[in-house]
């Protein structure tokens, strides 16, 4: 495909031609996506996995110290930043994330310097497909997250119902149904032995308390 594409502002113009291309909102994007974006069947270690959801690359390393993590990363970054130029993708080095992951109590090196085209930021919690993961393996700031978001929503619809004005009780619980509800629940199999732990159970019970006391 060669499709010129013109671009004009005020009295400035530029003509390009687009050499290959994914139709926005088009029936075929996805198969044409899967197609372009064959990332996954790159030769990469045993001690390597790489999860894809659409455009949304998710990299996992594992090794036996913190030193031979980052020399492994890198050599699988650099086959990635191989094939990215050879297919001519640019991945957005702004999004892009390292974090190690770690529940060893003694000390040792905790940075990583890990490169995709220039260093990646270090951080110490995640957040992929709406789930937050934490540099302890632990979903502690998920739960937090989750039941901040979910009692502010929940306040929020409290003000609207009124004993002589505002949204019935009836119609703030079909809210809490429909929209509260699966926000709270969202991501429920990967975290929910998490809540054996009381300080998770109580976040959640506390919440649940504050939703029966407004919307009966």
């Amino acid at each position: 495909m060669n499709t010129p594409h013109k671009i004009a502002i005020n009295s400035l113009s530029k003509e390009k031609s687009i050499m290959k291309s994914c139709p926005q909102g088009s029936c075929c994007s996805p198969g044409l996506w899967n197609i372009q974006f064959n990332l996954l069947k790159l030769q990469y270690s045993k001690h390597i996995k790489v999860v894809a959801f659409a455009d949304d690359i998710l990299i996992m390393i594992k090794a036996e110290s913190v030193g031979v993590a980052e020399n492994n990363t890198n050599i699988e970054m650099d086959k990635i930043s191989t094939w990215a130029k050879d297919n001519k993708i640019r991945f957005n080095e702004e999004k892009s994330k390292g974090m190690l992951m770690t529940r060893r109590k003694r000390k040792e090196q905790k940075e990583v310097a890990v490169y995709l085209n220039r260093i990646i930021p270090q951080v110490k919690r995640l957040k992929y497909l709406g789930i937050i993961f934490d540099c302890k393996l632990t979903v502690k700031e998920h739960i937090n997250y989750t039941a901040e978001k979910c009692t502010k929503l929940i306040f929020s619809l409290s003000k609207s119902a009124k004993f002589n004005w505002g949204l019935s009780h009836k119609a703030l619980k079909t809210i809490y149904i429909g929209g509260i509800l699966p926000l709270l629940l969202y991501g429920a199999p990967l975290w929910s032995k998490a809540m054996k732990k009381e300080s998770y159970k109580y976040k959640f019970h506390n919440m649940q308390f504050n939703t029966t006391d407004r919307i009966k």
